[in-house]
């Protein structure tokens, strides 16, 4: 599991990572905005699984599916599930966005990605936008979480440490510009719907669907 969170392990077995925790009831309430009242949410790069669990009890008639191509990521949210998971909680699926092989059958109500692009090389976001394209109905939410760049606007300290701590660890990852996120999508049928400041210098970033 690509993580830069110190997780710890819970006595269930799960991991716990504390960002997730931090930031799951800021993200909870936009996503209340956001969502359908009904249908499938399919989480992308879903980690220790504490969102999945999170989302699927605070929006109980959307069927939520996480996902991870990490076999200790889909271990955990397993055993998250198994602790607290409400009925409408699928078993996380092996999905790697850079394998279409992986990619389950649409169509989907919405797609949720939280802190996976910047912890990715540029080929995820490409991937991660074809299976929007591909996976989402007419008018379905496409819903990113993390830190970005913003031409405009000077990076905060902290995330140009974290931007620095990223591309020492792999040169291909690193903090993402909102305009080229936006360029991207934009070929993929993804319309710009709205962004939104969150905690600790992050950014919401929600397409829909064309």
């Amino acid at each position: 599991m690509q993580t830069m969170d110190a997780v710890t392990s819970t006595p269930q077995g799960a991991l716990a990572s504390p960002a997730a925790a931090r930031n799951a009831e800021a993200i909870r309430a936009l996503l209340a905005a956001h969502l359908p009242a009904t249908g499938r949410v399919l989480e992308i790069a879903a980690g220790s699984g504490q969102h999945a669990v999170a989302f699927a009890s605070a929006f109980p008639d959307l069927a939520w599916t996480p996902s991870d191509p990490s076999a200790e990521a889909r271990a955990s949210i397993a055993a998250w599930a198994g602790a607290m998971g409400p009925a409408n909680l699928k078993p996380a699926l092996a999905l790697d966005v850079l394998d279409r092989a992986t990619w389950p059958s649409g169509p989907f109500e919405a797609v949720v990605c939280i802190n996976m692009i910047h912890i990715s090389p540029w080929a995820a976001t490409e991937a991660l936008m074809r299976l929007a394209e591909t996976r989402l109905s007419a008018g379905g939410v496409l819903y990113l979480y993390g830190p970005y760049r913003e031409a405009a606007t000077p990076l905060a300290p902290s995330n140009a440490a974290f931007d620095a701590s990223l591309k020492a660890r792999d040169p291909s990852w690193g903090l993402r510009e909102v305009q080229a996120v936006a360029d991207l999508a934009a070929r993929h049928a993804l319309r710009f719907a709205q962004r939104v400041e969150m905690p600790a210098n992050n950014l919401s970033l929600i397409y829909e669907r064309i």
